[in-house]
């Protein structure tokens, strides 16, 4: 089925007020690639959120490794991947990239800012996270499942009567 034809479209061609790549405002086909009705996600795109109020001690350095940080987590939570982390100074140094190992052992590494290298640093180092950044551990474990006793039904002339017991 084809869109109506029309000042107003969506996705590829469509957009609100026209513009992009066929027609002007007040006709044609309308324009741009996810403008008008039915085009894009939304979401806002990034957004600097600027420096921390606070930060806390997320991981120790242990070596360079292909440009990036790798680092032993020392925290009980587990940060989002993009986290940004800074040094005690609240100075940004990367972001979060890859997470992994043991459960109760993770690790992490980090990608370092544009003209940050990975190994300035030494074993032992200290990097830190805004504590906004970071999930709870249950978060990535199983959780138990809640059952309900199951309903003693009666069949009652047309119906059905249930009575719910404890026990």
């Amino acid at each position: 089925m084809r869109p109506p034809r029309g000042g107003r479209g969506g996705g590829f061609r469509g957009g609100r007020d026209g513009g992009g790549f066929r027609g002007g405002r007040d006709g044609g086909r309308g324009g741009g690639f996810r403008g008008g009705r039915g085009g894009g996600r939304g979401g806002g795109g990034f957004r600097d959120e600027g420096p921390p109020t606070e930060v806390i001690e997320i991981s120790t350095f242990l070596h360079a490794c292909e440009g990036d940080a790798v680092t032993r987590l020392t925290n009980e939570k587990i940060p989002f991947f993009n986290a940004p982390i800074y040094l005690q100074n609240m100075t940004q140094i990367g972001k979060v990239d890859e997470i992994f190992g043991p459960i109760n052992e993770a690790y992490f590494s980090i990608k370092m800012m544009e003209g940050i290298v990975a190994t300035s640093y030494s074993p032992g180092d200290k990097f830190y996270i805004d504590p906004r950044k970071l999930l709870p551990l249950a978060r990535f474990l199983p959780q138990p499942k809640y059952v309900l006793p199951a309903p003693k039904c009666n069949l009652f002339m047309f119906g059905m009567i249930c009575v719910i017991s404890n026990g």
